[in-house]
């Protein structure tokens, strides 16, 4: 999703490197010299800029130690907010819509499942908010997201021009109202949420709670005292245990000796039968534009059951039929509707949804409740998935990424200052940006999603230009002669304004996405936005007198800059 956005940065960093080397000198060539009153009304600005920065970069100077011990300080208790920030994968949209699956008993027939989705559309039609609904019950077994009938999907359009409660405040009051229809499980969402918590744990919620076992009797068993858990963290609601229940069927199992003296095989006799009963597709019919398979089976016999069943003629290999009961047994037996199997293992899982806290949170109460107070039988375990798994990938992800991107800035910064130190001094404004970021996500959404996670990295991009423009400008004045300290004071005093253009220009454009960060299809962007404005705003700031207070510590001496420039 973010991908779009990093091509379109670096295709506008590229076409910004050619203006300014091409257009903006020729530019300058035939503008500057006749803007004499523009120059006049920029330098009053200009002179007030540096009338109000000459007593920081002062105090910064004369005291470096204490201003460098001040950011050291500022950067430990930023690291030290960054645990008690919420997790979650994507930030929560704003869709204007709902998606709310009623699920009712396995075997309910489509009419008692009907007359329940409209009970439960009445109960969400009484919202003054709800402008309509649509409803699909069941889906086709070939459809992409099919269901059976005993699921229903209801799309719910709401309208909050005239209300005065917040979304979170009606999905808490519609959770509640749910719960007065009987004999259904309900999960409330939201169309593009629903369908990515689909896409990323195969459920229909934002937690999924695996438990795979090959005993089904301790897998029900486990399963119902996780979802007992579940529900009693605060946070988690919409929790739910998979739907399973016991049918009546017929078994039918081979007698290893009859099939031996027959000349069979289990998995022979398992294919005479479903031909029998289920049928073989034999051909095709053309009518019209449509293509009917031809099935051949046995007539459905009425009552049918373990006698009919058993006088059921089998031909074995050498051309004899026998009846079934000859080569197998039968018998009524009560079975699970269905079995759900991830990479083969039998499962059953238990789904939740969040609110009022975040994914990671939720899951981490979840995960050390159930470690307590939940025993696992030989064979069993627990797997964690939905959007708080995928976000632990996209941070291990973005974090590598990042640290490959440090240091190929830091070994192109060596080259071009031709010294690691200066290197290391322009990347001080990591830190710095890292200081904004982690507070202005503390003040608002308090949640680190992925998203924020990539303003972080463009965050880093942007506040490193402004260490490169003062540190190169302080290399060039000590080329020219002037000491550390005079080229710091000097240098700091003809940049500030160019950085704090370079910042101011970068944070305008950041403005729209950040107070336009409540409304639809912005949700993604604003948490980006909030990281790399409050980097932004940290960085340049303390850039202007963090960086010159440790040039003037650390920074190469003017006689080591007339030998680079020898060189």
């Amino acid at each position: 999703m973010l991908a779009p956005l990093g091509f379109a940065f670096i295709v506008a960093i590229g076409a910004s490197l050619v203006v300014a080397i091409t257009l903006t000198p020729a530019l300058c060539a035939w503008l500057l010299p006749g803007a004499n009153a523009l120059a006049h009304k920029e330098g009053r600005i200009i002179g007030g800029l540096k009338r109000l920065y000459r007593p920081a970069l002062d105090a910064a100077l004369a005291r470096p130690t204490l201003v460098l011990a001040a950011a050291a300080v500022a950067f430990v208790a930023a690291l030290a907010v960054v645990p008690f920030l919420g997790r979650s994968f994507l930030p929560e949209f704003n869709e204007g819509s709902l998606t709310v699956n009623v699920i009712t008993l396995p075997g309910t027939s489509l009419a008692a499942s009907d007359r329940v989705g409209r009970r439960v559309e009445e109960v969400i039609l009484a919202f003054p908010e709800v402008r309509s609904t649509l409803r699909r019950t069941g889906r086709a077994e070939l459809d992409e997201h099919a269901q059976d009938v005993n699921a229903a999907e209801i799309d719910v359009s709401l309208d909050f021009s005239t209300s005065d409660r917040t979304k979170d405040e009606l999905l808490a009051a519609m959770r509640k109202a749910l719960t007065q229809v009987s004999g259904v499980v309900t999960t409330v969402g939201q169309p593009l949420s629903h369908r990515i918590d689909h896409l990323l744990s195969g459920t229909r919620a934002a937690i999924a709670i695996k438990v795979f076992g090959d005993d089904l009797d301790d897998l029900r068993a486990a399963a119902e005292e996780v979802k007992a858990i579940a529900e009693a963290v605060d946070g988690a609601v919409d929790v739910s245990l998979e739907q399973q229940a016991d049918i009546p069927e017929i078994e039918v199992r081979g007698i290893p000796g009859a099939l031996a003296r027959s000349g069979m095989t289990s998995g022979a006799l398992a294919e005479a039968v479903e031909r029998r009963f289920a049928g073989q597709t034999v051909g095709a019919l053309l009518e019209g534009q449509r293509v009917i398979d031809v099935v051949v089976r046995l007539a459905e016999v009425e009552g049918a059951g373990v006698d009919e069943i058993g006088d059921t003629r089998i031909e074995t290999p050498s051309g004899v039929s026998v009846p079934l009961r000859a080569l197998a047994t039968i018998k009524r037996e009560r079975g699970p509707n269905t079995i759900s199997r991830e990479g083969v293992q039998r499962k059953m899982v238990v789904q939740a949804n969040v609110a009022g806290r975040d994914v990671a949170a939720v899951v981490d109460d979840i995960r050390s409740r159930v470690v307590a107070r939940v025993p696992l039988t030989t064979g069993m375990h627990i797997e964690y998935g939905g959007q708080f798994e995928s976000a632990q990938q996209a941070a291990r992800t973005i974090g590598g990424l990042s640290l490959l991107a440090v240091l190929a800035v830091f070994g192109l910064l060596t080259m071009a200052f031709r010294s690691a130190r200066s290197a290391v001094l322009t990347l001080a404004n990591l830190p710095l940006s890292l200081i904004g970021g982690v507070a202005a996500l503390a003040l608002t959404s308090g949640t680190v999603s992925t998203p924020a996670l990539v303003g972080f990295v463009t965050l880093f991009g942007i506040a490193t230009r402004n260490g490169i423009l003062l540190v190169t400008h302080y290399d060039h004045l000590m080329a020219e002669g002037l000491t550390v300290a005079e080229a710091v004071r000097r240098g700091s005093m003809e940049r500030v304004v160019p950085v704090m253009m370079t910042a101011l220009s970068a944070a305008l454009a950041l403005v729209p996405l950040v107070i336009a960060g409540d409304k639809g299809g912005n949700e993604i962007q604003a948490p980006m936005g909030v990281v790399i404005l409050g980097g932004l705003l940290s960085s340049t700031l303390l850039n202007m007198v963090v960086l010159p207070a440790l040039f003037l510590r650390f920074g190469r001496s003017s006689k080591a800059m007339k030998n680079v420039v020898v060189q």
